[in-house]
């Protein structure tokens, strides 16, 4: 294995990548390719094989982002059969023929491999696709390839990881500058989406995960509420805060995507939340207007004051939102953030040891590992390879936590809702009677560091994620040429709300811009 040093100096050393021709499908939306596809510009076969080859040139060569774990072997045979249901006069909906990304931890039931990024799950073959790729095949969607994680979506060591490295897929890299972070655990699907190997992807969420990698790179993300999507079939954390979600380059295909994951939704048990009557269309709430008249709270305790550079873009935005016709509360501090660490920390290591034992019990006899404790061993007889940066000390200390009838793992269960439901999100929002809150996603992507793990200073996503609520990040601005979100998050089920927020904040904003792979930044 390489050493960090190595690897960083190979990324800086890259130049920026010279193209002889910009790429066709750069910042192609969903619905630019809708139209490509309907006037016959391109076929799904076509959108596929130009992917691949932005694949071949920007990450298998080139800058070599390295955000791909896989490619799907029959990607091209899928698009040819949806090329033939279109010709046919059979349209499954907005996303047929569409090239899509998903996370390495969610199973398919097909000639690609469910890893979590790990070389212990190397073989592991799902007996079923996860209800969630049941709705997007049904939709019509080519599932192009998987894509690298944060190796066990960053719970193998929760202090000293490197995000978006995994002993099976490697280091992936920010596209807007190769020596920093992507941040994770969704790595891989911001990278992809980011320099256009694709125009849209799935993550998983439990804490930050689709919403810190989606900042980092300049994308929109939606943490949906727990239980909005299936969260059967994808390898888990914690069942109290998992959740697949979109990410997207625009609030517009993220919403087009949710409404199609929505489709696999599931009555949830252990998070606790009734859901309320479905949505039928998110895309009903994307409306240009939408932040007149709303009242939104600014948390600033704890969520501002970490990043000099954060804070100037989150109040640039805020005077924005001022603009567009919202109401701001400011402040408007949620006093039990502080308080939420150990109890989720707690939460996390006995779910997690429950969840992973019974999905690993789930793949039948023939898995490569059989339990948590399979796992850990695995790792220390192949060191070289799966702890040549970090351990493995978060996944230890769940190992030795009990069942989740525990008594320990109750209370902490209780204390988390509390702290993050109760006396957090909805009581400051019914204090001020708040639409949504908002703050600053996190801070701009900071240089890898493969020996010291993950140097970012302060993040946004903890409290909706504890409570399994909804959260969106939106490209803000940038410091230094790296992208920094704003994130829009409120009540269980709110993603009307926030998609409405959202959304005419990007309008208003416009503040995407493509990376240019740069070797580095200067700060």
């Amino acid at each position: 294995m390489a050493s960090a040093a190595i690897l960083l100096g190979a990324a800086c050393s890259r130049t920026q990548r010279q193209e002889d021709e910009p790429f066709e499908l750069a910042e192609a939306t969903v619905a630019t390719l809708r139209q490509r596809l309907e006037n016959g510009q391109d076929t799904a076969v076509s959108l596929v094989e130009k992917y691949l080859a932005r694949i071949e040139s920007s990450d298998r060569a080139g800058p070599r982002i390295n955000s791909m774990i896989e490619v799907n072997p029959d990607a091209l045979v899928i698009a040819q059969r949806l090329d033939a249901e279109r010709r046919a006069g059979r349209i499954r909906g907005p996303l047929h023929g569409v090239p899509i990304v998903i996370k390495d931890n969610i199973d398919t039931a097909d000639r690609m491999m469910t890893t979590a990024g790990s070389l212990a799950m190397v073989g592991a073959k799902p007996l079923a696709d996860a209800p969630l790729v049941t709705a997007l095949r049904t939709a019509g969607v080519v599932i192009l390839a998987k894509t690298n994680m944060s190796e066990w979506a960053h719970f193998r060591s929760w202090s000293h990881a490197t995000s978006g490295w995994s002993g099976r897929g490697g280091l992936t890299l920010n596209p807007y500058a190769l020596d920093r972070s992507t941040s994770g655990s969704s790595s891989g699907t911001a990278a992809a989406v980011s320099c256009n190997l694709v125009a849209i992807g799935i993550g998983t969420d439990t804490d930050g995960s689709i919403v810190s990698p989606s900042s980092c790179c300049g994308l929109v993300g939606i943490r949906p509420t727990v239980g909005l999507v299936s969260r059967e079939g994808i390898i888990p954390i914690a069942q109290s805060m998992d959740t697949a979600g979109p990410m997207a380059r625009t609030v517009t295909d993220a919403v087009l995507l949710l409404n199609v994951m929505a489709l696999a939704a599931e009555h949830d048990g252990i998070a606790g939340l009734s859901r309320q009557a479905p949505v039928h269309d998110f895309a009903a709430f994307l409306v240009p207007d939408g932040l007149r008249s709303a009242r939104i709270g600014v948390v600033r305790e704890e969520l501002f004051g970490y990043s000099p550079s954060a804070d100037r873009i989150a109040e640039d935005a805020l005077e924005l939102l001022k603009r567009e016709g919202a109401t701001l509360v400011d402040p408007a501090n949620i006093d039990t953030i502080s308080q939420l660490g150990e109890p989720a920390m707690e939460l996390m290591q006995y779910e997690f040891k429950d969840g992973i034992n019974a999905y690993l019990a789930g793949l039948g006899p023939g898995a490569p590992v059989q339990s948590l404790a399979d796992i850990i061993a695995f790792n220390v007889k192949n060191e070289d390879r799966e702890l040549p940066f970090f351990g493995q000390e978060t996944m230890v200390a769940a190992a030795e936590k009990g069942p989740l009838t525990s008594k320990e793992y109750v209370f902490a269960r209780k204390q988390c809702r509390d702290l993050s439901r109760r006396f957090g999100i909805d009581a400051i929002m019914e204090k001020h009677g708040l639409d949504a809150l908002v703050a600053p996603s996190g801070d701009p992507a900071w240089v890898i560091d493969l020996k010291n793990g993950d140097g970012n200073k302060g993040w946004s996503s903890t409290t909706a994620a504890v409570a399994g609520y909804p959260h969106i990040t939106v490209p803000a601005g940038y410091a230094s040429g790296l992208p920094v979100g704003l994130s829009f998050f409120g009540r269980a089920w709110s993603e009307p709300t926030l998609i409405r927020l959202a959304y005419a904040f990007e309008q208003a904003t416009a503040q995407r811009r493509p990376p240019r792979f740069l070797p580095t930044v200067a700060v």
